[in-house]
């Protein structure tokens, strides 16, 4: 018989990467203009490489929702993140 113990779900790991100076350099500079994580931006990068070897992205992507009340992008949705788009985009 197996218990909900007797599993351990890890929901991120940690890894060495090895950049080039130069391009560390510029995504730490990004990083810290858009005010966010280096992780965030590696993970992003991923997830947009991931997405682009799928196929055309066009053909997956869906109208983001709009408010018709105060106009712009539904409450949730930063238009300033490709994350939050992209993510709207899959919903």
């Amino acid at each position: 018989m197996v218990s909900d113990t007797d599993f351990c779900i890890v929901s991120t790991m940690k890894t060495t990467l090895d950049l080039h100076d130069d391009i560390l350099t510029r995504v730490k500079a990004l990083a810290a203009l858009e005010h966010e994580t280096l992780t965030k931006l590696v993970e992003e990068g991923l997830m947009l490489r991931l997405r682009r070897d799928k196929g055309p992205v066009s053909a997956r992507l869906k109208d983001l929702p709009l408010s018709k009340c105060r106009g712009g992008f539904v409450e949730g949705i930063d238009g300033t993140s490709n994350r939050s788009l992209l993510d709207a985009a899959d919903k």
